[in-house]
């Protein structure tokens, strides 16, 4: 049944282990070439529903069961009377059965072969990419692709036409989201797409089109389970659907929502970088998401006066703050200067969150990593934290580059060293905790990418982690706040206005409890 992937609700994703075992399991139930057919069928009918209209039809073709598919679905396509051509890298002598049956049908219905790609291709027409799908998962990716393999598609990746990728955007990585080496654009990155995108998933969901450069390759997404659901198929990641929005009943009191203590923000007096505002977003974050009362501790008390246009925000030295009662946001602009309230933030939170320079001063500091994993033994203690790729590459004592070239098995080795709920920020944030299935959040976008979003989001965080009730099960609702708050993060970011500059204060500004 082919569907179009809304996030309006939890989805199951699974890694190319299992899709293997469904479709084995497939083709064992139905025989052989059928799971291709029902493939093409899948692929042409949204290649009709997209692209209505186009003139003409390309589709490139790999030696392997992908190409199997694109060619099942050019010879339907074609016995609509489209105008269809293939460029296909494969042979009738090595391929395989399926794929060869299907070769067949697409030269019987009078598909064009071509010997190169077209270099004409407009916004009227439409480019199927059908070149490896999961199968790169399936070789050495460190092998460089073929000349020809690169030609098409770099047609693909330049092309004015609407482009429709068959399970996966070619030389995307199915269970990480990356670029295998040797296909990523000039740069080093994915390309700046022009035209239109689509991707139909085969029989499941993978990871790799929510996170990471999938964003960008995958473009829409679309399921098709042909006709074989994953039944007890466990899934590996899940992607995020909308939260349950909390009603907040008549008969409450600033007391019911929490208290949220923001402890960060560096004067210019230690190393002459003041940092301060990136504690005044996180604490007017708090503010507006609905935490029942803000206290902001600037690490230089000199330098931060209650700003005229928040009088809510309370000021507070932090040898005054009553730590054990409170949810501490962390680092926010914390500089060298959080060193100094760190040990006895970690000894004494039950609810933390931390952020930016609390984790980088964690990071190079065993006794801090000492105190961070003994909260673990603490039933009541719940922390929370947020890296970017680099934070958690330090964290980790790796790269960044390892870090994004699995930013889910980071994720999660970060929540079970540190006994913690881990937001792993990026494209398709990445929410781990230990003993959980790990979420992919679906929404945001580069907007985001401007200095102090990341304070908003830990400030969100905090009232979100501070509104959980005493008798709950804290670091399950601890793992459900950290998925909203990213859901609402984000969500902001794809309805802003679009002639509109998205500052993080602005950006504060707009959250809602």
């Amino acid at each position: 049944m082919l569907q179009r992937v809304h996030f309006d609700q939890d989805h199951p994703l699974h890694h190319t282990t299992a899709t293997r075992t469904l479709e084995a399991v497939g083709i064992a139930a139905s025989g052989p070439h059928v799971l291709m057919q029902r493939a093409g069928v899948a692929v042409a009918r949204l290649a009709t529903a997209i692209a209505p209209h186009a003139e003409r039809i390309w589709v490139a073709c790999g030696a392997g069961n992908n190409g199997g598919d694109g060619l099942e679905a050019a010879a339907l396509l074609r016995n609509q009377r489209r105008n269809v051509s293939v460029s296909w890298l494969g042979s009738p002598e090595s391929a395989s059965d399926d794929t060869r049956k299907s070769w067949q049908k697409a030269v019987d219905s009078g598909v064009r072969f071509l010997n190169e790609p077209p270099d004409d291709l407009g916004e009227q027409d439409l480019c199927i990419d059908a070149l490896l799908g999961i199968g790169l998962s399936a070789i050495d990716t460190a092998r460089q692709p073929s000349p020809a393999l690169l030609q098409l598609l770099t047609a693909i990746h330049t092309t004015q036409a609407t482009v429709l990728c068959v399970d996966l955007p070619s030389g995307l990585i199915a269970d990480s989201g990356q670029l295998a080496p040797g296909f990523e654009q000039p740069g080093g990155g994915s390309t700046n797409h022009q035209s239109a995108r689509h991707t139909l998933s085969l029989l499941t969901l993978k990871p790799g089109l929510f996170t990471g450069a999938g964003r960008d390759e995958a473009g829409t997404v679309w399921l098709d389970d042909l006709d074989l659901p994953p039944g007890d198929l466990l899934p590996s990641t899940l992607l995020a659907g909308a939260p349950h929005r909390p009603h907040r009943p008549h008969a409450t009191h600033k007391g019911t929502w929490g208290d949220v203590a923001i402890v960060g923000g560096e004067g210019l007096r230690e190393r002459g970088m003041g940092m301060t505002g990136a504690a005044l977003l996180a604490a007017t974050a708090a503010l507006h998401a609905g935490a029942g009362r803000v206290m902001l501790a600037p690490l230089d008390v000199d330098l931060l006066q209650p700003p005229a246009d928040q009088p809510e925000l309370m000021l507070r030295r932090f040898d005054m703050l009553e730590l054990e009662k409170l949810t501490v946001v962390c680092g926010c602009g914390g500089g060298e200067a959080v060193r100094t309230v760190l040990p006895e933030v970690l000894r004494r939170s039950q609810r933390l969150v931390l952020d930016a320079d609390a984790l980088n001063a964690i990071a190079t500091d065993p006794m801090l990593k000492l105190l961070l994993q003994a909260r673990a033994s603490h039933p009541v203690h719940v922390t929370v934290m947020t890296p970017h790729p680099l934070e958690a590459a330090r964290l980790l004592g790796t790269s960044t580059a390892a870090v994004q070239a699995d930013r889910i098995a980071a994720a999660q080795q970060l929540a079970d060293r540190f006994a913690s709920v881990v937001i792993l920020k990026g494209s398709g944030s990445i929410i781990a905790a230990p003993r959980q299935t790990p979420y992919i959040n679906p929404t945001g976008n580069a907007r985001l990418a401007t200095g102090g979003t990341g304070d908003v989001l830990a400030g969100l965080l905090g009232a979100r982690v501070a509104s959980i009730r005493e008798d709950s099960e804290m670091p399950t609702h601890a793992f459900a706040a950290a998925r909203a708050a990213c859901w609402q993060h984000g969500l902001i970011a794809d309805g802003w206005p679009p002639n509109s500059a998205l500052t993080a204060s602005a950006l504060a500004r707009r959250l809602t409890p």
